[in-house]
């Protein structure tokens, strides 16, 4: 299986509902470095798994939806925790729409799967894997 994978990063703002988070119920800021790893068995026609450019342009269009906004106002996420795993599985759905949309370029529609880690800090980070 050949990868490839770009990195970006986001500033959010968020508060947590439930006792198991502690004090991350009160309103709180977190920057995540954001790596997007695009998977698939063969090559494209051009010796590449997907155009970098490309890919690099629509993560960092997908992370402009959440970038310096307090989740807890966003509509997407109304009644749900954004936990680093809902975000990470959010930003690779929406990455997955539009690599079927075809903005990653056209062979990037053969792509086997796609896998968003965010990265909390230097020793914490969470990833979420699906195929497309």
């Amino acid at each position: 299986m050949f990868s490839v994978t770009v990195r970006d990063h986001i500033m959010i703002a968020h508060s947590f509902q439930g006792e198991v988070f502690g004090p991350a119920q009160k309103l709180h800021g977190a920057t995540f470095v954001v790596d997007a790893t695009l998977r698939r068995a063969e090559l494209d026609d051009n010796g590449i798994v997907a155009d970098i450019g490309l890919v690099t342009d629509e993560l960092k269009a997908v992370l402009a939806q959440l970038n310096y906004r307090n989740l807890d106002d966003e509509p997407d996420f109304a009644g749900q925790n954004t936990t680093t795993e809902v975000l990470a599985r959010t930003i690779a759905d929406r990455l997955a729409d539009r690599a079927h949309a075809g903005a990653l370029g056209e062979s990037a529609r053969d792509l086997a799967g796609i896998t968003v880690t965010l990265h909390e800090s230097h020793v914490a980070w969470c990833s979420y894997e699906r195929t497309l």
